[in-house]
């Protein structure tokens, strides 16, 4: 892993690190109630995320082991287990998410520095590096955190992330995130976000313990 890779992989923890502090204190009913994606409840998101890193750490380590390794079995399939993971309780769901991530930054810490050249592909995308997996994921969690509208918005976001140059279709959809209304946690006190942790490189992600 060069110093890019590492700082991208530091801004991930940092990233997933804020959406499990929020997460943990969505209630259970809230968490049943629509996020801002047309269609997906809070718990959608939630789930979404969790597969999105089982399928990322698929890939790393089919790009580790020089296999050919999908990240989905299928579009169906991933859509099955969103909707189970959506179906889960808050505590089991939570525990998920904070699971799948921390299984997906060991394999990034334990990657060859050679398997990051190869190429990767999600579904039917064109194939790219597997280097390019932790932008895409770090993009995954900033624009979704926003999507759980529990008062985390594009104004919360590291300058790093919110000026990075960012391919298509990642740099649309971060644009498409400044349209959605100001957060108001103060409108619901439910949501009224917890003071950020500092961070500690090898610490075990927030969460992971639930």
């Amino acid at each position: 892993m060069d110093a890019a890779q590492s700082e991208l992989n530091d801004q991930i923890d940092h990233a997933t690190q804020r959406l499990l502090d929020d997460a943990r204190i969505i209630p259970e009913a809230d968490l049943r109630a629509p996020s801002l994606l047309p269609g997906w409840t809070r718990a959608h998101v939630l789930a979404h995320l969790a597969r999105n890193a089982d399928a990322m750490r698929n890939l790393l380590i089919g790009a580790r082991s020089g296999q050919d390794r999908a990240a989905y079995a299928s579009a169906q399939a991933r859509d099955a287990d969103i909707e189970r993971g959506a179906a889960m309780s808050a505590t089991d769901l939570l525990a998920d998410l904070a699971d799948s991530s921390m299984a997906l930054r060991t394999i990034v810490k334990q990657l060859p520095d050679q398997a990051w050249q190869v190429r990767v592909r999600v579904l039917d995308s064109v194939p790219f590096p597997a280097a390019e997996l932790l932008t895409r994921r770090l993009v995954e969690v900033e624009l979704h955190h926003c999507d759980l509208a529990v008062g985390y918005g594009p104004a919360d976001w590291p300058t790093a992330f919110a000026t990075m140059d960012l391919t298509e279709p990642m740099r649309s959809q971060r644009q498409d995130r400044l349209s959605y209304p100001q957060p108001s946690p103060e409108a619901n006190p439910a949501f009224r976000r917890r003071p950020e942790r500092p961070w500690k490189p090898g610490q075990r992600l927030p969460g992971s313990l639930l």
